[in-house]
């Protein structure tokens, strides 16, 4: 029962960061954005406005999103997004406040913590004196 619901949490983030992935790379530029808050649109405009960290933020969506659908390399793919799923949930709760902007990242959240239980004995060398 565990592993069945860790596969079915590491197939849910994969399709999130997958279809998001692509929709950030090749249909962000078509669609105009909601408003958001003063500092989000900061963020935002500083992200673009390297003109490298954008596309490399979601090919890393891509690729990590692939790994966790396909399951080769899924806790690859999982250390990869960890970092992408960290600040998407604190982008939302410091610069886009409400608890409504909090539901879609506090799910992907949950959603990634249970898919890394379901690799934790490859991940448990990581944490020990070496």
């Amino acid at each position: 029962m565990k592993i069945k619901v860790s596969i079915v949490a590491r197939v849910l983030l994969g399709l999130c960061y997958f279809g998001f992935g692509i929709m950030g790379m090749f249909f962000m530029s078509k669609m105009t954005p909601p408003p958001m808050p003063e500092a989000a649109t900061g963020f935002m405009k500083g992200m673009m406005g390297t003109g490298y960290f954008f596309p490399l933020l979601k090919i890393t969506e891509i690729s990590g999103g692939l790994l966790l659908l396909t399951g080769f390399a899924a806790p690859l793919g999982l250390v990869l997004l960890a970092p992408v799923t960290l600040n998407i949930f604190l982008f939302h709760a410091f610069l886009t406040p409400g608890p409504t902007e909090l539901i879609l990242p506090s799910i992907m959240t949950f959603l990634h913590v249970i898919a890394i239980a379901g690799y934790w004995k490859m991940y448990r060398p990581l944490f020990t004196k070496g």
